[in-house]
């Protein structure tokens, strides 16, 4: 009988330890795509505007903004309907007041 109670507390631990080592491998609904550190600021000189903001993860982003080139600036992320470029690190909300995405970068 103690055997019994053994073998199965050690296949439920093993179980556990599985369900565990799974769950903290998935992706986050929403993380982010690279780190911080990956993402490449934008050439200030190329852009119409200068504004940030600070994203959920308190990290500062640069606002969307139209280039004087017309080309995507470094570390585009989304090119908006209005015409401006995204910089956001997150996709929900990205473009939300330049008309939404018009293409991914």
């Amino acid at each position: 009988m103690m055997c019994l109670r053994r073998a199965r507390l050690a296949r439920i631990a093993a179980l556990a330890a599985m369900i565990a080592a799974s769950v903290l491998s998935m992706p986050a609904a929403h993380a982010r795509t690279a780190s911080p550190d990956a993402w490449t600021q934008p050439d200030e000189s190329d852009l119409t505007s200068h504004g940030h903001y600070v994203n959920r993860n308190g990290d500062e982003v640069h606002a969307p903004s139209r280039t004087r080139s017309g080309k995507a600036p470094p570390g585009a992320s989304a090119r908006c309907r209005d015409g401006s470029y995204s910089f956001s690190r997150h996709r929900p909300g990205t473009c939300s007041r330049h008309g939404g995405v018009a293409q991914w970068e």
